[in-house]
């Protein structure tokens, strides 16, 4: 593939071009490549006759010393192991004919590892003492740091470099997300046309080109018109010499026919740098010649790295009124937050913050799927597919922004006057917990400085050749699907809010763990005293039933009617007080046994406990119905026996049915070939239980009818039954639909 240059670039290929090594140099100065350690001159360019009066044939293979003597050859040398913009320039006198040639000498190494020497005439009046560079450059430092906000900084910036170097118009020059440009500051010689305001395509500045700006933060080009010198190739590999860091490399034609049709003769750009990366330019144009000297280059490039310091917190004060009041939000939402049982449920109470927190119309919750909506919103249809796009689009910061979601994302045409503008929060990947933010379409109308379209010049052979846009003059466009775009100060504040969050949610955990840490000691201690306490009344209450007994065996014949019915009456109740005990004594004991867990064959506990029924049921027929085999499970089998006794138990208790029945099975919920999940049943047809009492049957002692009522009970075999679920990771629950029957379910994971 060939390089593109200087020499082969065309409209098509204009981003491809390797402006970086053009081959050739602007006539204001001559270019030495010198290989060290020797300082030998590799290649030199083209013009050294006109400058220096030595032919480049006569220096090529030569050491430097011969050229610039032995004292200035070594204040080179040892310039190397410096910081080349510490020591540039350097004073190089050249003596040719009796007559001294003075130059300012700029050293650097290429990126390919040769040193280049490159040396500007000087004239007379140019000098740089410190003091003058300080009172150049002194006035202007303080009136930056004087600046309110971005606005001010920029308009000083440019008045400063018009005053310190004449240019007729100097431009503060921002690039956008999309890499178009925007004037926002400007001044002009009072006869041109004002260009503040305009916007330029970012195809007016070419990948190639931006990256230069990065690397080398002024540009000069003292006259459109120049002749390029020769830079012969590289003798020993004829590749061309890289000049990404030169001062005098060769401009790409595009660029030069570019600022032409503009009308400029000559120009400068100094790069904004923020964050390392181009996030402007000073842009300086005049309309005749101009050459400046290194110093007020230099100066220019020291207040351009100034001002790139200072774009944040000037930024910062832009809006200060408008950031203040989104950050009073903040507060509010966090004490909403923290008394919520949960954030969607916190943000649902204060719509209002939410949305103008971010200057949003509508606003998204979504949890697992579930989708909360908050003021103007797409449908939630469209909103969930379009948070399945946005997983793949969540930057690092687990955001995503922007002004123009048509642009990415196509099915948002359907919604673009609701949904423009989406500003997307990720609050958990794993949950899928997500914030969305929408704002409306709003027609606007953007200033371009000529039709963004780059015009193509066609020959008579219908061949298109380079042709950079023609006319600046005032072109309108109006832009649509497009939101305004979101502040800076906006994205802050939601991801501030993500982490305020997080933090919540996080607090929240650590203090339910300690709840829950509490509750289980808690449960310990209930479980150790309920032990205690049931196996330490059974004696006593053992010898007052027996004592009654007694009374009852040897002084009923003396006894009134009355007298006979209270100690019957305190049997009974002793008796009952032992069951009760007894029940509260097993229910105790479940809580401190550890599990004897091993494969068990259901069917097998299934038959023993119809077994038991058959005996006990004698007197009537009870159909137990398994409709197929039951299955091989892991559990304690004596209490899970225990569970599907007492549920079989009161199936059959709680059944006025002619004929009763009890289906006991079984359903497969398996996932996979390595894990099985059963859920049993237990499934009568007795009198049924009203769906308000379903909530309460597993509290312990409660029942549902009268203690005489179907054969009477403790009303605690339903809660032994769900602490023995529970205590194999399972869980129960029933429907059921009265006077019809009832089934039970349950799992043993």
């Amino acid at each position: 593939m060939d390089i593109v240059t200087a020499a082969n670039v065309t409209l098509t290929n204009c981003d491809k071009e390797q402006i970086h090594i053009p081959g050739s140099i602007q006539p204001h100065g001559v270019l030495f490549v010198l290989r060290e350690p020797q300082l030998e001159i590799v290649q030199v360019s083209q013009n050294t006759e006109d400058l220096i009066g030595i032919s480049p044939d006569d220096l090529v293979g030569e050491p430097l010393v011969n050229l610039l003597g032995q004292q200035q050859s070594e204040l080179i040398t040892h310039c190397l192991a410096k910081d080349f913009e510490q020591i540039n320039p350097l004073k190089i006198t050249l003596t040719r004919d009796n007559q001294k040639y003075l130059f300012n000498g700029i050293v650097h190494r290429s990126p390919d590892s040769y040193i280049i020497l490159e040396l500007e005439p000087l004239t007379s009046n140019q000098d740089n003492k410190f003091f003058q560079f300080y009172q150049m450059t002194k006035g202007t430092l303080s009136k930056m740091q004087n600046a309110f906000n971005l606005q001010d900084l920029s308009q000083i910036i440019v008045e400063e470099i018009k005053t310190l170097t004449g240019f007729d118009r100097v431009m503060v020059y921002r690039f956008a997300p999309d890499k178009s440009g925007h004037v926002i500051a400007e001044t002009k010689r009072d006869d041109l046309t004002a260009f503040l305001g305009l916007h330029y395509p970012a195809t007016d500045i070419p990948q190639p080109a931006r990256r230069l700006y990065q690397l080398n933060l002024l540009r000069l080009i003292p006259d459109l018109d120049y002749q390029p010198v020769e830079l012969p190739p590289n003798p020993e590999d004829h590749q061309p010499f890289d000049l990404s860091y030169s001062v005098l490399r060769s401009v790409s034609p595009i660029h030069i026919e570019y600022l032409k049709n503009m009308g400029v003769q000559a120009s400068m750009s100094i790069s904004l740098i923020q964050n390392q990366k181009l996030w402007g330019l000073i842009a300086c144009h005049h309309y005749s010649p101009k050459y400046l000297s290194y110093e007020i280059r230099t100066a220019c490039e020291f207040l351009g790295q100034v001002i790139s310091l200072e774009i944040d917190s000037k930024e910062e004060n832009q809006d200060l009124d408008y950031k203040q009041s989104i950050k009073m939000i903040h507060p509010q939402l966090i004490e909403i937050l923290s008394q919520a049982d949960d954030w969607v449920e916190g943000l649902g109470r204060t719509p209002k913050n939410l949305l103008n927190l971010v200057g949003a119309q509508g606003a998204i919750l979504s949890v697992e799927g579930e989708l909360t909506q908050i003021g103007t919103t797409p449908q939630k249809s469209d909103s969930s597919l379009l948070i399945q796009w946005l997983k793949t689009k969540i930057n690092e910061q687990n955001i995503f922004y922007t002004d123009c979601l048509i642009k990415e994302y196509a099915a948002a045409a359907d919604f673009t006057q609701v949904g423009s503008g989406l500003l997307a929060l990720e609050i958990s990947k794993i949950r899928e917990h997500y914030i969305l933010w929408f704002r409306p379409e709003v027609l606007q109308t953007v200033n371009w400085a000529g039709n963004p379209s780059k015009g193509v010049k066609v020959e008579a052979d219908g061949s298109l050749i380079l042709s950079p846009r023609q006319s600046f003059n005032l072109w309108k466009e109006t832009v649509k699907y497009t939101s305004l775009p979101w502040k800076n100060c906006e994205i802050k504040e939601a991801i501030e809010l993500k982490n305020t969050i997080i933090d919540i949610v996080l607090r929240k955990v650590d203090e339910l763990a300690q709840l829950n840490l509490e509750l289980q000691r808690s449960n310990i201690e209930l479980d150790a005293f309920a032990y205690v306490a049931s196996h330490d009344l059974k004696e006593p209450l053992r010898g007052i039933h027996n004592y009654s007994t007694f009374l009852l065996e040897d002084y009923a014949q003396i006894l009134d009617q009355e007298g006979l019915y209270k100690l019957q009456t305190l049997v009974r109740l002793s008796k009952r007080m032992e069951e009760l005990i007894n029940v509260l004594l097993t229910y105790s004991r479940l809580g401190r046994t550890e599990l004897a867990l091993q494969p068990t064959d259901a069917e097998k506990l299934i038959k023993n406990i119809e077994n038991v029924v058959n005996i006990n049921q004698a007197d009537e027929e009870i159909e137990i119905r398994i409709p197929r085999p039951l299955p091989l499970i892991a559990c304690d089998p004596i209490l899970v026996a225990q569970v599907f006794d007492n549920l079989i138990q009161n199936a059959i208790k709680y059944n006025n049915s002619p004929q009763k029945w009890v289906e006991i099975g079984w359903l497969d919920l398996q996932t996979n070939e390595a894990e099985k999940n059963f859920v049993f049943y237990v499934k009568d047809n007795g009198i049924g239980i009203r769906e308000k009492h379903l909530d309460v049957i597993f509290r312990i002692f409660k029942r549902l009818h009268g203690q005489s009522k179907y054969g009477g009970g403790t009303g605690a075999g339903l809660t032994i039954v769900k602490k023995i679920v529970e205590r194999h990771g399972g869980k129960i629950w029933v429907e059921s639909i009265y006077g019809e029957g009832t089934t039970f379910y349950f799992t043993l994971k």
